[in-house]
């Protein structure tokens, strides 16, 4: 028998279609769908055969776009972190004081981290990485490095403007979200809830101390 008749005829379409553009409105549907499944069921948990009979393709098609499960991951996280990222961008940057932007900055971030389905993605993400450490690196790199990047360069932007002087934006940007979580992120791993006049005291104390130490003279 020769080796042509024997590949796996799958495979084959998977080589022929290969490089074939895929329509957006596809595409964001598979993203969606992978989201749900990666968000609700986990990574291990969740089967590339069923993720694409949810999004209405085929799993040739999906291979073809994405490459495979982990690529398929990224896009997923990335795709979610876009609504965080957005709020970083130059031009959706929210008008108003430097304070009154950092303070719409910080409710993005509570807002975001504090959602029960990141909760329970961010605990099967963890557990995952104990078995492959390649999940949680994907994760990193698709979602809290991006974002970290992108508020980086707002406020070395900011910087430029003289809005605040900085002497490592990258530094600083961690610095900032971890004040507005706070003892936060850690009482929500763990089940306690955080009340709305907790989480505004929290943020309202990080842009406190965030422009005492980074705040031009006329921002302190």
């Amino acid at each position: 028998m020769s080796i042509g008749h024997s590949a796996d005829p799958e495979k084959k379409s998977a080589r022929r279609k290969a490089g074939r553009p895929l329509d957006a409105a596809k595409r964001a549907a598979i993203v969606d769908t992978a989201a749900h499944h990666f968000f609700h069921h986990g990574y291990a948990a969740s089967a590339i055969e069923q993720i694409a009979a949810d999004a209405g393709v085929s799993k040739v098609t999906i291979y073809n776009q994405f490459g495979d499960k982990r690529a398929l991951f990224t896009a997923a996280v990335e795709c979610e972190c876009e609504k965080m990222r957005g709020h970083f961008s130059l031009d959706a940057m929210p008008q108003g004081t430097i304070r009154e932007r950092l303070t719409a900055i910080g409710e993005a971030i509570y807002a975001f981290l504090f959602r029960p389905e990141m909760i329970q993605f961010e605990r099967r993400i963890a557990a995952e990485t104990e078995i492959d450490p390649a999940i949680g690196l994907a994760f990193l790199e698709a979602g809290p490095w991006r974002m970290k990047e992108g508020f980086g360069a707002w406020l070395a932007r900011e910087c430029e403007l003289g809005e605040l002087a900085i002497p490592d934006p990258l530094l600083a940007a961690e610095q900032f979200v971890s004040m507005c979580k706070g003892m936060g992120d850690l009482e929500r791993r763990f089940g306690a809830s955080v009340t709305p006049a907790e989480r505004d005291r929290r943020i309202a104390g990080a842009v406190d101390v965030f422009l005492a130490a980074y705040g031009t003279a006329q921002n302190r």
